[in-house]
Formats: C-alpha cells, sequence, structure tokens
C-alpha cells in the first residue's frame, strides 16, 4: 500500500517528512509497538514547530521504502496493556497539532548541526542527522536511512527487511487513535519520594523526585530527580548539592503545568515538566543509560563504569539552557536531557556542572529507544471484570504501567523489566480479572516466559538483561553486540511455567481455543531461540522437570530433592543472601511447586499436549502424588510448648522486640516447616514462614491425615501474634526466626531484612486464595477435615483472619509499596 500526503495531509506539516513523502517514497505502516506517557501540553520551551528548519549541513536521511506498515489500526489502542489500570483522557498529537504554552521569546528547537529540529518532530544522531517521528515513533538511523525496528533492522549501515511482517492492514485515519492515545497519569506519595507514572501510546515513563525531609539520613537521600522507562529498561537520574554545602538545605519538587492540574506532559518516548528548587545548587552527577545503572550506583558501593560516564555530553544551548545526553554503547540509542530556566536566565556551566540559582525549570527527558505497546486498563483486564476499573482506579492505573504487549514489568523504578516469577504468581493470582486470548495480558505473560526459555536445557529466564546494560554485560565479554540475556539461576521459575500453560489451555474457555495458534509461534526475542515454536520451547522446559523430579520417585531421599544450583546462594522467591538462612533445598519448591507442576503436565497431556510423550499422564500423575506424600515430612519442625516458650523468650530479649508477648498462651506444641534443608549449622533451617502458601494455593492434596495436619499447623501460626507465630497488625510476616536458635543468625532476619520479619502482600493474597480453595473443597469433597468441626472451625477463623489483616494492611500500607 502506496502512503502520500494525500492520504496523511498531517504528514505534510512536518518538514523532512513532508519533504519526503512529496518524493514520493512507497511505504508501510503497521502495528505500532508503542507505550505510554502522559498528561497535555508540555511545558515551557515548545517542544514542537511547524515552522523547523533544516539547513543543508544536516545529512538528508532517506526513509527506508516500504519501512512503515501500520495495523490497520493502531486499532484504536496504541497504549494499553499493564499490571494496573490508568487511562485519564486527552489526546497528544504530538506530531500534528500546535501546543499552547507560555513560551520563551526563542524558537524552542534544539541545534543538531547548523540546524535546528523540534523534539517531537525529529531525533537528532551523532549531533548532525536527523530522522523523523513517524506516528509517534521515533525511527532510527541506519547508513543514510531512517526506519522502524519493528519493519527493519540494521546490519553494518544497511537496511534488512524483518519477515513475516503483517500486511494488507488498514492505514488509520488522522483521528483513529485519538481514544487510544488518551494520557495517563497517577502520583503516588511517599515521602520524602514522590513518584509519577504517564503514559499516552508515544511513551511511558515513571519520574521520582527526591527531596529529604528533616529527619532524612543526609548521607543516603539527597536531592534527586530520577527518569525511568520500561522502553530499553532506561533512564536518567541528576543528583543536586546545595551550594551553601549544608546538606538537607536543598529541596526539590515538580511543579504543576498551568494548562492542566498534573504535573508532567508527554513527549514521544520521553517526559516534560517543571522543577522547583529552593536555594542555588549544582548538578554533581547525572547517569544517562540503564536502569540496572543507575540501581547499583544507588544500592551499591556507588561505582560508575568510565566508559559509561565518560560518553555523557554537557552542551550550553544558544538560548541559556543546558543539554545533557549520551550515546550508548550499541552506537545507535542516545538519550537526551535539555533544561531552562524558566524565567529565560541562562543556565551556567562551571567545570563541566551546571549550576542553578532557587527558581523553576523546564526539563524535557528523552530517549530513541524503540517502545513497547502498553496494555491500558480496558485491555489488561477482562471484559467480567471491568466494572473494577472505576472501583481500584489506582490499583488497575499501576497494573496498567506495569503491562505491555510483549511482557509484564516487575519493580518500579528500581528494576522495571521481566521477571519470570514475578510475572507468573502474577498470573495465577490474577487470572480471574487479567484480559485473555490474542493481545491479552494472560497470553503476553506466557508469551513472555516462553521465549526467554533456554532451549539448550529448558530453564525458564528469571531476569532480563536489556538496552544498554546487555551491550556493557556483552562487552565484558569480548562480544559487540547489544543482545538481550538472561539470568537463569533460579530453580523455582521452571515449575510455575507448567501451572501457568495448565491454568490458562485447560480450565479457561478461551485459552482451549487459543492453544495451536499461540503454541505455532516462532520465538523472536532471544537470538538462540529465533525459528523456534513457542510449542517446542515448553516441551523443553517440560522435558527438564520430568528429568529432575524422577530420581525422588525412585529413592526418596534428601539427595534426590531439588536443590538450589551449585555455587549459587539463591534459587527461589527468598532470593536475597540470607533468605532461606543459609539452606540448600529449599521448602516450598519440594513440597508444593514440583508436585503442582507434575499435577499440570499430567492434565496437560491428557488434553493432548506433548504428543512425543504419551504416557506422561500416567507417569505424571502418579510421580505428582508421591511427591505430594513424601515430601512435607522432610521439612517438619515440632517444638514442645516448655521448649517454645523459652526460644520465644530469649528472642524477645536479644532482639528487644517492643511488643507485649505472653508466651503462657503456648500450650501445645508449636509445629510448622522450616524453610529449608541443608544449612551449614543445621540439617533444618527452623525458620517459621509463609511458604505454606504454595502448598495451599497450588495443591489440593488426598492424603487424608496429612492434609488435616498441615491444615491444623497453618491455622494456627496464622492465628498466633508475632513472635509467637505470623500475625502483626499489617499481616503475615514472611519469616519469623524466633524458635530457630542454632540454625539461623536471627539478626538476618530482621526487619530491614528483604525476606525477614517483613510483609510481602503477595503472600498475604496467596495465603487467603488457599486456604479459599482448601475451604471450597468441602463443598464437592469427602474431606476428613471438612467433618471435625473443631479444624475446620480454626480453618475458617484463619481465613477470616487474614481478611481482616489484608483490610488493615491497604488501608496502612498500600501507598507505601516499594516504587522508589
Amino acid at each position: 500500500m502506496n502512503m502520500s500526503v494525500r492520504q496523511f495531509p498531517e504528514l505534510s506539516k512536518l518538514p523532512l517528512v513532508g519533504h519526503i513523502f512529496r518524493s514520493g517514497s512507497s511505504t508501510h505502516q503497521r502495528h505500532d509497538d508503542d507505550q505510554a506517557l502522559l498528561d497535555d501540553d508540555a511545558l515551557g520551551i515548545p517542544l514542537e514547530s511547524n515552522e523547523s528548519t533544516l539547513g543543508s549541513p544536516v545529512q538528508q536521511p532517506r526513509l527506508a521504502a516500504r519501512s512503515y506498515q501500520h495495523a490497520g489500526s493502531m486499532r484504536n489502542r496504541s497504549c494499553q496493556f499493564a499490571i494496573f489500570f490508568a487511562i485519564l483522557g486527552g489526546l497528544l498529537l504530538a506530531i500534528l497539532l500546535p501546543r499552547r504554552y507560555s513560551t520563551p521569546k526563542n524558537d524552542g528547537l534544539l541545534p543538531c548541526g547548523n540546524s535546528r529540529y523540534s523534539i517531537n518532530e525529529h531525533t537528532c544522531y551523532r549531533s548532525n542527522f536527523l530522522c523523523p517521528v513517524v506516528h509517534r515513533k521515533r525511527t532510527l538511523q541506519c547508513g543514510n536511512d531512517c526506519y522502524l525496528p519493528d519493519e527493519y533492522s540494521c546490519d553494518g549501515g544497511i537496511l534488512v527487511q524483518i519477515e513475516n511482517r503483517t500486511s494488507g492492514e488498514k492505514l488509520p485515519s488522522k483521528d483513529s487513535g485519538r481514544a487510544s492515545c488518551a494520557p495517563s497519569y497517577l502520583h503516588l506519595s511517599d515521602p520524602p519520594y514522590e513518584n509519577y507514572f504517564l503514559s499516552d501510546c508515544s511513551s511511558a515513563s515513571q519520574v521520582v523526585v527526591t527531596s529529604p525531609l528533616p529527619e532524612s539520613d543526609f548521607k543516603i537521600t539527597s536531592p534527586r530527580l530520577l527518569i525511568a522507562w520500561p522502553a530499553g529498561n532506561s533512564g536518567i537520574v541528576a543528583y543536586f548539592s546545595p551550594e551553601n554545602g549544608i546538606n538537607g538545605t536543598l529541596s526539590i519538587q515538580l511543579e504543576n503545568d498551568s494548562h492542566s492540574n498534573h504535573t508532567l506532559s508527554p513527549l514521544i518516548g520521553g517526559v516534560s515538566g517543571v522543577f522547583s528548587l529552593n536555594s542555588s545548587a549544582t548538578l554533581d552527577l547525572a547517569i544517562l543509560g540503564s536502569i540496572r545503572t543507575i540501581r547499583e550506583f544507588v544500592e551499591g558501593p556507588s561505582t560508575l563504569s568510565p566508559k559509561i560516564q565518560d560518553a555523557i555530553e554537557v552542551h550550553q544551548l544558544s538560548d541559556g539552557g543546558v543539554q545533557l545526553n549520551r550515546l550508548w554503547l550499541d552506537k545507535t540509542t542516545e538519550t537526551f536531557m535539555t533544561i531552562h530556566d524558566s524565567s529565560k536566565a541562562p543556565i551556567s556551566i562551571q567545570d563541566g556542572k551546571p549550576r542553578f540559582t532557587s527558581g523553576d525549570y523546564v526539563f524535557n527527558a528523552w530517549s530513541n529507544y524503540p517502545q513497547l505497546r502498553q496494555l491500558g486498563p480496558t485491555e489488561v483486564i477482562n471484559p467480567a471484570s471491568q466494572s473494577i476499573i472505576s472501583q481500584n482506579e489506582e490499583d488497575i492505573q499501576s497494573l496498567s504501567f506495569l503491562s505491555y504487549s510483549s511482557k509484564i514489568l516487575a519493580g518500579a523504578w528500581r528494576f522495571l523489566t521481566y521477571f519470570g516469577r514475578d510475572s507468573l504468581i502474577s498470573l495465577l493470582l490474577l487470572q480471574p480479572i487479567l484480559s485473555e486470548g490474542d493481545g491479552g495480558a494472560v497470553e503476553a505473560i506466557l508469551g513472555a516466559a516462553i521465549e526467554r526459555i533456554n532451549s539448550k536445557d529448558g530453564t525458564v529466564c528469571h531476569e532480563e538483561t536489556i538496552g544498554d546494560y546487555a551491550s556493557y554485560l556483552n562487552e565484558q565479554q569480548g562480544i559487540d553486540s547489544a543482545d538481550p540475556q538472561c539470568d537463569y539461576k533460579m530453580v523455582d521459575t521452571d515449575f510455575f511455567l507448567p501451572i501457568a500453560l495448565h491454568e490458562y489451555f485447560v480450565k479457561s474457555s478461551v485459552g482451549q481455543t487459543r492453544r495451536d495458534a499461540f503454541l505455532s509461534r516462532n520465538a523472536s526475542f532471544l537470538p538462540a531461540n529465533r525459528g523456534l515454536t513457542y510449542g517446542t520451547l515448553a516441551l523443553a522446559t517440560v522435558e527438564k522437570i520430568m528429568k529432575v523430579t524422577a530420581d525422588f520417585e525412585q529413592s526418596p531421599t534428601k539427595e534426590n530433592l531439588i536443590h538450589l544450583n551449585k555455587d549459587q546462594t539463591v534459587g527461589q522467591w527468598r532470593d536475597s543472601g540470607s533468605g532461606l538462612g543459609g539452606g540448600r533445598i529449599p521448602y516450598d519448591v519440594n513440597t508444593a511447586l514440583a508436585p503442582a507442576a507434575l499435577r499440570s503436565i499430567a492434565s496437560l497431556s491428557s488434553n493432548g499436549f506433548f504428543l512425543s510423550h504419551p504416557d506422561w499422564n500416567t507417569v505424571a500423575s502418579k510421580r505428582a502424588t508421591f511427591w505430594e506424600d513424601n515430601t512435607l515430612s522432610f521439612f517438619q519442625v515440632n517444638i514442645t510448648a516448655e521448649e517454645a516458650q523459652g526460644l520465644v523468650e530469649k528472642y524477645v530479649d536479644e532482639t528487644g522486640f517492643p511488643g507485649k508477648v505472653d508466651t503462657s498462651t503456648l500450650n501445645s506444641s508449636v509445629v510448622f516447616h522450616g524453610l529449608a534443608l541443608d544449612s551449614k549449622d543445621q540439617p533444618i533451617v527452623k525458620v517459621m514462614n509463609t511458604d505454606d502458601c504454595f502448598r495451599l494455593f497450588l495443591l489440593n492434596s488426598t492424603d487424608q491425615t496429612q492434609l488435616s495436619i498441615f491444615l491444623s499447623q497453618v491455622a494456627d501460626n496464622i492465628l498466633r501474634p508475632f513472635p509467637l507465630g505470623l500475625s502483626t497488625a499489617v499481616g503475615l510476616v514472611v519469616a519469623n526466626p524466633a524458635f530457630g536458635e542454632g540454625s539461623v543468625n536471627v539478626n538476618e532476619f530482621g526487619q530491614t531484612a528483604y525476606h525477614g520479619t517483613v510483609v510481602w502482600s503477595w503472600q498475604l493474597a496467596m495465603m487467603v486464595a488457599g486456604l479459599e480453595r482448601q475451604l471450597g473443597r468441602c463443598e464437592n469433597e469427602e474431606l476428613a477435615y471438612c467433618k471435625d468441626s473443631q479444624l475446620h472451625g480454626k480453618v475458617i477463623e484463619a481465613y477470616n483472619h487474614l481478611w481482616d489483616l489484608w483490610v488493615l494492611y491497604h488501608l496502612r500500607e498500600v501507598k507505601a509499596q516499594s516504587v522508589r
């Protein structure tokens, strides 16, 4: 299909693009792989101008023939896909419509060679080569051409067309994207951190402004402007220091746009806003590129690679502003930030560091890394659950910000990328409300996990490394490449995959119709997997599970249980150094995940999966029962009431626990299952924990006696207050080391430990869902515990208690989640 100015009259308004299209280039437009940002018009200086001029010294690029193929849609859904809902209103036709601002008297354009350009109309490469923005996407440079990366790749300056493109789809009309480009905005306050989430169909950004409080530790908390993008797992951080040298005297905050009630506005691939400083300051340190680089600086030894930092350029702009930019290690992608004084006064640069007086400053930050396509609230939530969007607007916006058509992300801002376990657990817990089918959230999660499987051994990827940090790691290995990498050290994630596949393709009516189409897709994310089907990759993981679970069935010894990988101290969700108390054989993986995965494999096999292994329906089912029935006993801890009282009293004295503890209520044995086996000090890590939730949620145990004993101890530990049990006023602590004398260092499980005496909301949610599942069995099964009125009543009491804690947790903590 040919594109022309006649078909797209708005393109003629773009100086370079209009020229190119009038020259008659044959092009196609395809489904945008866009993302989202926010708000109204950009602030301060104009971000685009229909009168931009291109001087002759700037190289004139060619637009790659057929490089734009638009999927007959943006399909009115350019920005929609995430893990918690977001839509506000208004459309930003960034390349089409004039803007209204209170503009400075200069032209608001940026230099590129001897020419000037608008941020939202072009990208300047290597300071002298302009590529246009087309349909809200930044084109990339390849030699003398500009291209969209979902249509072409660049090999040594030569364009290579990507095969299997969707063709023949109708191009959008001028107004077709208005509804789908509606910007979303979310502000979460957690002083001294102010978190802002913005998205429209051209970008998605998180902005975190840190302004120390009087009680802050100034060695840790300093004035900071941080911008994080899901695209490329990239971002910018700028640290400011007070000119007077007195820590704690400088504050920074975002100011509202005079044309909207929000603080920030979207750019193509970035964000714009105004920050204010209460006193004179210096921009001491800026990091541009990977979120991993920023995170490691913030949380690690505060060291930076000279090769990365030395590539940052600081320029004085002709209009008095400053520009910071850095070319990534891939020699293609670039990150930019400009800052202008709102009063139009020039910003000085001394010794390479911008200096600021007190006042307001307009900032624009953007990158040319290809954007993801976000799932908006109505796309991430299934049709039957749409009412929750208005009922839980903030939660759904958060979910949406983290949800994209190709993957779901974890951990804004510090991670903001794919994590296999997190994604699959989210699917299992949220499946009743998540969208299904092609383009839905469920298939995005499953597809992301399968794309990243190690095809050689079937291991599911724990965490991806993409963008600038992938180039950095490749370079450390002597490889000149930006290809992504994956971390495969976890042992639990493999088991979640068949469980999730079973929930969708066997138990969901939509999933049943999608099986063949989904499994026949070809992988494209990892170079090593390209050309392999999803079905082939999923089979590799299931074959691995069948292999690693076989020996225990033949010889049920501790040695044949699932261990952490050699030379690794982590391997499941408690993936901090002391999370398992030094144990090597994790409780959750062996007693819940392995048998649940085997159950799922058996059912999948019975429903037409894994045809090359026709016996798996019986083999896996028999093995699942064996693992269910024979693994719990390895981890059981049984402490007499008298001994338990003494241990708790000693724990209270050693830790200075401030609460009132009545140990006399411990009038029966304390029973629980330890975190892991084979620590260096003891055969069992005697830490009470919440990992019972996996067995409750994923398994319907058939051993009646074992089930009754298990449910009784679970209920007891839920109902007992910490440190006698797990309950606190804000939820269940994920670890209680009070009974761990001799097997752990209790100080490694404190309130500041990642997996210590802290509350994780998803574990609380899984515990609730697990007890609900077990109570629900009483309606359809003849179970001994259901007929035991005392035990059944105790389980109901524990279930209701969890709901009480859940309500309290949300009232107190929902706005203080880890988004910093």
